[in-house]
């Protein structure tokens, strides 16, 4: 069964099911099992050891699926940043249409995507960080509780609580990131 949403709508998939950006796991073969399932597969760009391997990445997801498929580039802070700009350029010179933003102010990237046709996704911990992705012109937010894992933020906010905030703030549509939790489990 189809379940169609605005997320669905956005993205050209079946299934309002993304996989997320995780490094060292996020590869061409699971990208591509999740796209031709009906969700969303995920490259992750910094599992890539440059922009040169990532491009030979999102060409061999080419040949495994031809449905729609993202890149995650993650903004981490680090003394020695790879070069974001190099990724970015791959990125848009593969043609690749959906991208997930996350980590620092991802504003100068956000518009380098758009001006490039892609639909930006943009991952946030907290909805005032939502609110600024939002207002830098991302399509989508992917919204992760504390539950998450990677990103848990500063906050130890989770879903039950962090995802009814966010609807009523956010314009654009969101999805729930990373897990349910109580912390019984």
């Amino acid at each position: 069964m189809v379940l169609e949403t605005r997320v669905t709508k956005i993205l050209g998939i079946e299934h309002p099911i993304i996989q997320g950006g995780m490094h060292y796991v996020g590869y061409a073969t699971l990208a591509a099992a999740v796209s031709e399932a009906g969700g969303l597969g995920t490259i992750t760009a910094l599992t890539q050891k440059s922009p040169e391997d990532l491009r030979a990445e999102i060409r061999k997801c080419r040949t495994l699926t031809s449905k729609p498929f993202a890149v995650n580039l993650t903004l981490l802070p680090a003394l020695m940043p790879p070069d974001y700009d190099a990724y970015c350029n791959v990125v848009i010179e593969e043609g690749v249409k959906i991208v997930e933003t996350a980590g620092r102010n991802p504003g100068k990237f956000i518009q380098k995507f758009k001006e490039a046709g892609c639909t930006v996704i943009h991952k946030c911990v907290a909805v005032r960080h939502a609110l600024t992705a939002e207002r830098l012109g991302a399509d989508i937010i992917s919204m992760d509780g504390f539950e998450c894992a990677g990103h848990p933020g500063e906050a130890d906010v989770g879903n039950w609580v962090l995802l009814p905030v966010a609807a009523r703030h956010l314009k654009v549509p969101f999805v729930a990131s990373g897990g349910v939790g109580d912390g019984r489990q």
